[in-house]
């Protein structure tokens, strides 16, 4: 079986891993615009689902944050982890405005520690925080892991080809097409849900910082390998600016020195931008029959993760390939 699948992110990779250990004799050709410039790079890679990423409904959206975690805790367990990029980390969320917002429906269920913090743990970071929630969870180190599953899937014979697809209807010579594009299907797929949610953050060196914290405006410092963190963050809604923001660089850095006063001895790095790919109403994965008036394909669907493509994207990419397998039974019992 012939399988195109679009997009280079975490989505893209993540379904061909599947695929391949589902259809095994399945020959994968992965098309990208670019498997390097992709907003999965910038992402800080904390396992960490807000509690607005939506499904079609709560049992899918469970199903695909419960995949995922497993899919990244079996990776953690195993000889791979260092070379995945993938590790335990833990640490605090604090909040002024309610006690609901240190609160997780997803996580809470999920990962090996969730609690509220003691009142000497408010002490750690500055700010006269009202509200704390400690708990331990997974690092994805994405500038590792993405080359890790790339190259993972090159050796086992995927193609990876640098290339626009311009329509989906250019791939009909595939027998299965799954569109994993991300951003990209607001063109592609003519989907107006499609919204670009402008992130930015700063890259420092900062070795002394083993715990990751977040407080409200979207401030948050999450450890990385080789004492590099990640300080961010801003969500411009509707922003499809990719140049660094000097502004935005100063409230970053204001808002998590307030929030953890050390920084200040932190060399800075970098500062990188990413559009996230949010999809209003929920994430789509689900299938859609299309057509060039000669013949019809149906196609998977997997795209529209938002900022938490990292955390849920190897179980939605289950989910797809579970579609995926739907396809191929039917067409099977046609034969």
């Amino acid at each position: 079986m012939k399988v195109a699948i679009v997009g280079g992110g975490i989505a893209g990779l993540s379904t061909a891993l599947n695929l391949q250990n589902e259809f095994r004799d399945s020959k994968i050709t992965i098309f990208a615009s670019s498997f390097e410039d992709t907003t999965s790079h910038v992402a800080a890679g904390i396992f960490r689902v807000g509690t607005s990423f939506s499904g079609p409904t709560d049992e899918i959206t469970w199903k695909w944050v419960k995949d995922s975690y497993e899919y990244y805790d079996e990776i953690r367990k195993s000889d791979e982890a260092a070379l995945a990029g993938i590790t335990n980390v833990s640490g605090y969320i604090f909040a002024n405005s309610s006690p609901n917002a240190v609160k997780n429906q997803w996580m809470e269920n999920l990962v090996p520690i969730y609690r509220k913090v003691t009142p000497e743990e408010f002490q750690i970071v500055g700010g006269n925080w009202k509200y704390g929630s400690y708990f331990t969870t997974i690092l994805n180190q994405t500038n590792i892991h993405l080359p890790w599953a790339k190259q993972k899937l090159n050796s086992n014979g995927v193609t990876t080809i640098e290339k626009t697809v311009k329509s989906l209807k250019d791939l009909f010579d595939y027998d299965l097409i799954i569109n994993c594009s991300g951003l990209g299907a607001r063109e592609l797929c003519n989907d107006r849900h499609m919204v670009p949610i402008r992130g930015q953050v700063t890259k420092v060196k900062a070795p002394w910082i083993k715990t990751f914290f977040y407080g409200e405006n979207d401030t948050y410092i999450i450890p990385g390998f080789n004492g590099i963190c990640t300080l961010g963050g801003i969500r411009s809604f509707e922003s499809v600016n990719r140049e660094v923001c000097p502004h935005d660089a100063a409230a970053i850095r204001e808002r998590c020195l307030k929030l953890l006063p050390s920084l200040s001895k932190a060399q800075v790095l970098r500062h990188l931008t990413g559009l996230r790919p949010h999809r209003e109403g929920h994430v789509r994965v689900e299938l859609e029959r299309i057509s060039n008036g000669l013949v019809s394909k149906m196609v998977v669907h997997n795209y529209g993760h938002g900022g938490y493509g990292i955390s849920t994207a190897p179980g939605t990419s289950k989910y797809a390939v579970e579609l995926a397998k739907e396809i191929h039974r039917l067409s099977s019992s046609r034969l």
